[in-house]
């Protein structure tokens, strides 16, 4: 059997890949059960080393990597070439600072000494996504290795040169063979590898109702997981914002990677006193969105990953539309072949998809209210809990609304973003867990008590 993936800006299909035979999946798996008892117990120095390497060679490859995912699922050059250098940045940050997360936590007890130490737990069975292809594997990998395990990935179907190439980079720089393994398999198969004995634990970024399927299955086999799923970011303008700031956020957050991103701001929850303004000067920066070649550096907006996300994302816009949502700006598909334009829906109340769902794809639910506390209620009235910002003029303002808003990053003034150094985890149906920083890098470790009389 194999799956075929088409190119989202010429509808070409790029690649058939091959799915692994149920011994092939064996193989992989054994390969990274051999390779955890010495990669576990190299020095962190020396697994930093190979990790410095790793962000070389995304350095060296950094044009040709940024054409496979382009090619995949349609990244603009600019935002492709931005991914490996935060891909890079990721591995030297935990190659230098990993050291420090995993040291033994000393606690003051009657004991002669007591302390909590950080070990590695074997291999963590990775299952990713297409939006960010390089990044989403870096962001578990890197603190991943460094802590001491193994991984083995099932990355998306869209994206299977994607995973290769991320499996090259690292036998490039000198990971140890078996120490990251890729596996082309469907979701009967990943079930599988999820009750395999050798497999320590579980880490999905994706759909709410992959995150359900993955959980459900790693929970009945008592395998820890951390699950990043889908998001509804609210982003909220109160009357005293600085409007060109608010905008120029607004746009990027909204419209890059085409608006499929997990934390892109989705809701913008705007107060009446500015709303007309902050609307006109939306639609005006939006409207300069241009969709194209992604390769082409004045295409300003990528295509959609498929065409069938494309046609989910119209029908959540038809029937916004249909309860009596306003278009503004785009809300009908390109020509292309998985093209949407900039889209900016008003007047969105609830009862209506742009209210309730997640839009992933380059659509603004504008959602108007009178004041600031009605911006909060809004804001939380989501089973969403990934991110959320609110833009005003008073910082204190903004730091208590911030610790309002029911999700797992909020930002004052500025985008939800995922920093190395910051945790990054949603909740409610956002999932749960975190990656990146201390609380990530302890995620798939023993936290062992250690006490001597």
């Amino acid at each position: 059997m194999s799956v075929e993936t088409i190119n989202p800006a010429t509808g070409q299909v790029e690649h058939r890949q091959a799915l692994l035979s149920p011994d092939q999946v064996d193989a992989v798996l054994a390969a990274a059960h051999a390779a955890f008892p010495a990669w576990s117990t190299r020095s962190i120095e020396s697994r930093g080393e190979v990790l410095h390497a790793v962000a070389g060679v995304l350095r060296k490859r950094r044009e040709e990597l940024q054409q496979v995912m382009s090619a995949e699922m349609g990244k603009l050059r600019k935002e492709g070439l931005a991914e490996i250098d935060k891909c890079a940045a990721v591995c030297d940050y935990y190659a230098d600072h990993a050291a420090g997360y995993l040291a033994p936590q000393p606690i003051a007890t009657e004991a002669q000494r007591s302390y909590v130490r950080y070990e590695p737990l074997g291999c963590v069975f990775a299952v990713m996504p297409w939006n960010f292809p390089f990044w989403q594997v870096f962001r578990f990998l890197a603190p991943g290795l460094m802590a001491g395990n193994v991984a083995v990935l099932k990355h998306a179907s869209n994206v299977p040169r994607c995973a290769d190439a991320i499996l090259d980079v690292l036998r490039e720089a000198g990971l140890p063979e078996g120490a990251f393994g890729v596996l082309h398999i469907d979701n009967d198969q990943a079930a599988k590898v999820i009750a395999d004995p050798r497999i320590a634990g579980v880490t999905l970024t994706g759909s709410e109702r992959a995150g359900s399927s993955v959980a459900a299955t790693a929970g009945k086999h008592l395998k820890k997981c951390v699950m990043e799923l889908g998001g509804s970011d609210a982003f909220v303008v109160l009357e005293d914002a600085d409007l060109d700031a608010a905008v120029a956020g607004a746009v990027s957050s909204r419209f890059g990677n085409a608006g499929q991103t997990c934390i892109a701001a989705k809701r913008f929850i705007v107060v009446e006193a500015i709303a007309d303004e902050f609307v006109r000067r939306f639609v005006e920066a939006a409207s300069k969105l241009r969709l194209g070649d992604p390769q082409d550096e004045a295409t300003t907006l990528a295509p959609m990953a498929r065409q069938d996300l494309r046609d989910t994302l119209h029908k959540q816009v038809t029937d916004s539309i249909a309860r009596g949502a306003k278009p503004l700006l785009g809300c009908e598909p390109d020509a292309s072949y998985a093209g949407y334009p900039a889209s900016i829906l008003d007047g969105v109340k609830p009862g209506m998809p742009a209210y309730s769902e997640e839009l992933f794809g380059p659509v603004a639910s504008v959602l108007r209210v009178a004041d600031e506390a009605e911006a909060v209620r809004v804001a939380n009235d989501t089973s969403f809990g990934l991110g959320g910002s609110v833009w005003t003029g008073d910082a204190e303002r903004g730091e208590r609304i911030a610790g309002q808003l029911q999700c797992g990053a909020a930002f004052v003034n500025a985008i939800v973003r995922s920093d190395q150094r910051l945790p990054f985890g949603g909740t409610k149906r956002s999932g749960f867990g975190r990656e990146l920083a201390a609380h990530g890098i302890h995620e798939f470790t023993n936290i062992k008590t250690v006490w001597v009389a």
